[in-house]
């Protein structure tokens, strides 16, 4: 049995699905979660990876864990994960915990305990997500209008369900054991770029309008922690040769390219119609 935290997320849903497919038990764990949320036959258990005591009874009788960093306490999280006798655990970080160490040292922090709890372990890096584009819901539906800083800095975004395949594929196959893998899209795409996508998916002009650092930095100060949104503006604003570089890691694991951006734009369209 596999247990999937964040299982009514971008990522973890994803995941639930292609576990159930495969055939194989699934938990499916989020602070608020019902059985109306997660496919026939999978197991919902409501936890929060806040309070680790929690998540004792949907580690029980697990064989690996899909663990996101939340919460303040990764110790007390694979803690309770090894007393369940939890055998691997697959951690969604971020690239930055590599790049960028100080900025997002609370990912750091959780790599840190994984790879120090003595379980099998697979930590995934992922780059900057499809699914951000979420943002621009709203105001795409409403007024047609993207808005970004850095509109021609491009980084190569990788679409969220590239992610939970991997990870499902991690979570269920052998030999990927000790290993850490960068998570990104086939090609570099700007702000820009990414609204013209979802522009050609509507089938309609989408006006961008460049934001300034500060203007970017006030909106993301409303739902981020400060040491992120600093490290975040950096990423998207003067990104590492590393943070520009198209892993190769998604192909490697699943045998075929990542997801265009495009793709991605076009398989959501109708959340920005």
């Amino acid at each position: 049995m596999f247990v999937v935290t964040g299982a009514t997320g971008n990522v973890g849903r994803t995941v639930v699905r292609l576990l159930t497919g495969a055939g194989v038990g699934v938990t499916a764990v989020a602070r608020r979660i019902t059985e109306a949320d997660v496919p026939a036959g999978v197991r919902a258990v409501a936890a929060d990876l806040g309070d680790a005591e929690s998540l004792r009874p949907a580690f029980e009788g697990a064989r690996a864990v899909f663990l996101l960093v939340a919460g303040e306490d990764p110790h007390g999280i694979v803690g309770a994960a090894k007393a369940a006798g939890v055998r691997r655990l697959v951690l969604l970080s971020s690239q930055g915990a590599g790049t960028r160490p100080e900025a997002y040292r609370h990912a750091g922090e959780f790599e840190a305990a994984v790879r120090g709890s003595g379980l099998e372990w697979t930590v995934l890096r992922s780059g900057g997500l499809a699914s951000n584009a979420f943002a621009w819901a709203e105001p795409i539906r409403l007024h047609r209008t993207a808005a970004a800083p850095f509109a021609d800095v491009p980084l190569p975004f990788v679409d969220p369900d590239d992610v939970a395949a991997v990870g499902a594929a991690v979570l269920r196959e052998p030999g990927h054991t000790g290993v850490t893998y960068t998570l990104t899209g086939p090609a570099p795409t700007t702000p820009r770029e990414r609204a013209d996508a979802i522009g050609d998916a509507l089938g309609e002009r989408i006006r961008f309008v460049e934001q300034t650092r500060a203007e970017a930095h006030a909106q993301m100060s409303g739902f981020m922690p400060l040491p992120v949104v600093e490290g975040t503006l950096s990423v998207l604003g003067e990104p590492t040769a590393e943070e520009r570089r198209v892993s190769p890691d998604v192909a490697h694991v699943l045998g075929r390219a990542p997801h265009a951006f495009a793709e991605w734009a076009a398989r959501n369209a109708e959340t920005f119609r």
